[in-house]
């Protein structure tokens, strides 16, 4: 007999990474548990949990999600976890220059893991952005551009108000598992124990918002 958490098809890695300060902890904790962290602390090297998904298309993915640290110091720390990852690629609307450093944190991401890796990229703290557009630095416009013109996936979110942060999660698992479907992929339990499945190929730009799905 198999427990809730243990039923599930696939197993997929997710790193989520970015900047310090762009709300990757935040991003993790409200997905997981529904709620931001009581005390907020910067990630010291890596932290992970999983969330076992039933996906619209059949199946059910079990998502191992790693949170990193986005200072420099801890870098060859997060860099050991991009291997067989999918990623999440965070930066903070209200914060050029966390958008601007998105370029090397992609690079990073795809000099260490599979050639075929999918990122999404995603803009949070967009609630800031509602209350004041004053507040916002980057546009929903340049986010796409460098999405469309990288191979990414793209979406923007708030982790303070929920907005979109399930969508972006339950989105990319969603692309992941219906592109290994279609592929005729053996399910996990197949595998050796432990493996994980890299993403479908990125070489094609993609831009596409999780909630249309």
């Amino acid at each position: 007999m198999t427990t809730k958490d243990e039923d599930y098809d696939f197993l997929y890695k997710i790193v989520i990474i970015g900047e310090a300060g762009v709300g990757k902890t935040h991003m993790l904790s409200k997905y997981i548990k529904g709620t931001l962290p009581k005390t907020p602390t910067s990630t010291i090297g890596v932290e992970f949990a999983t969330r076992t998904v039933p996906l619209r298309s059949g199946g059910t993915v079990k998502a191992q999600i790693w949170d990193t640290a986005g200072q420099e110091r801890y870098r060859a720390i997060t860099c050991a976890h991009y291997r067989r990852s999918i990623g999440a690629l965070v930066y903070d609307v209200t914060n050029e220059k966390s958008f601007i450093a998105c370029k090397r944190w992609m690079e990073d991401l795809r000099d260490h893991a599979e050639p075929d890796i999918v990122i999404m990229l995603v803009g949070n703290k967009a609630d800031l952005a509602d209350v004041n557009q004053a507040n916002r630095k980057v546009s929903y416009e340049q986010g796409a551009k460098f999405a469309k013109v990288n191979g990414l996936l793209f979406q923007e979110t708030s982790t303070y108000t929920g907005l979109n942060v399930k969508e972006a999660f339950e989105g990319l698992l969603q692309i992941i598992y219906q592109t290994k479907s279609q592929a005729g992929f053996t399910k996990t339990r197949d595998l050796p124990p432990n493996r994980l499945l890299p993403g479908f190929s990125g070489k094609n730009p993609v831009a596409r918002c999780c909630s249309n799905f």
